[in-house]
C-alpha cells in the first residue's frame, strides 16, 4: 500500500503529474514548499506524530524524484534521531511507494506552520541556509510540544508510533 502525501497548492505545482493520485490510502504525511534564502526547500510532516523531515535547496530534476528525495532524507532523519534499525526499516517500507494529492488536514497544516516559523527562525540563527547544521535542525524541530499530540514531542509520538504498529 502506498504513503501518501497531502501537499499544498504551491508544491503540486513543482511536482509531475505522474506522481499525483488522489485514489490512494495509506501512511499519511504532510508537505509544503518553503522559500528560504530565495531557495525551494520542502517540509514534510507525518500525520499522527507531526515528526518532520525538512529538506533544502531543491531544484527541478529533484521535485521529478520528489519520492525518492523523501525517503532518503527520511532515512537520514531517522538515523539521526537514532530509531533502531528496525523501526527505520518500518518506517521506510511504510514509505517505499509515495504517492502525491491535496492536502486536506487543517490541523496537520496549522502545525506546519508553526515548524515553518522555526525553520526560518533556526536557519537565520544558523547563518542562513547554506551554513545551517542540518542534524540540529531536525533534532530541534522534532523536539517541539505540540497541541495537537497532547503537548508531546514528534520524535516521542513517532518512536510511541513505530513501537505499536504491527511489522
Amino acid at each position: 500500500m502506498p504513503s501518501l502525501i497531502h501537499c499544498t497548492q504551491k508544491l503540486l505545482a513543482e511536482i509531475p503529474d505522474r506522481l499525483i493520485d488522489p485514489s490512494v490510502s495509506g501512511e499519511s504525511w504532510h508537505a509544503n514548499l518553503l522559500r528560504i534564502d530565495r531557495r525551494k526547500c520542502v517540509l514534510f510532516t507525518h500525520d499522527k506524530t507531526l515528526y518532520s523531515v525538512f529538506v533544502p535547496g531543491l531544484k527541478k530534476a529533484e521535485f521529478e524524484q520528489l519520492d525518492e528525495v523523501f525517503g532518503q532524507r527520511l532515512f537520514k532523519a531517522l538515523m539521526w534521531d537514532e530509531f533502531p534499525q528496525t523501526q527505520i526499516e518500518q518506517m521506510l517500507e511504510a514509505c517505499r511507494v509515495v504517492r502525491f494529492t491535496r492536502s486536506s488536514n487543517r490541523s496537520v497544516l496549522g502545525s506546519m506552520n508553526d515548524i515553518r516559523f522555526h525553520v526560518g527562525l533556526r536557519v537565520e540563527q544558523g547563518g542562513g541556509l547554506a551554513s545551517v547544521d542540518l542534524v540540529e535542525l531536525h533534532h530541534k524541530l522534532n523536539r517541539i510540544p505540540f497541541g495537537a499530540i497532547g503537548y508531546c514531542y514528534p520524535v516521542e509520538r513517532l518512536r510511541e508510533y513505530l513501537g505499536q504498529a504491527p511489522g
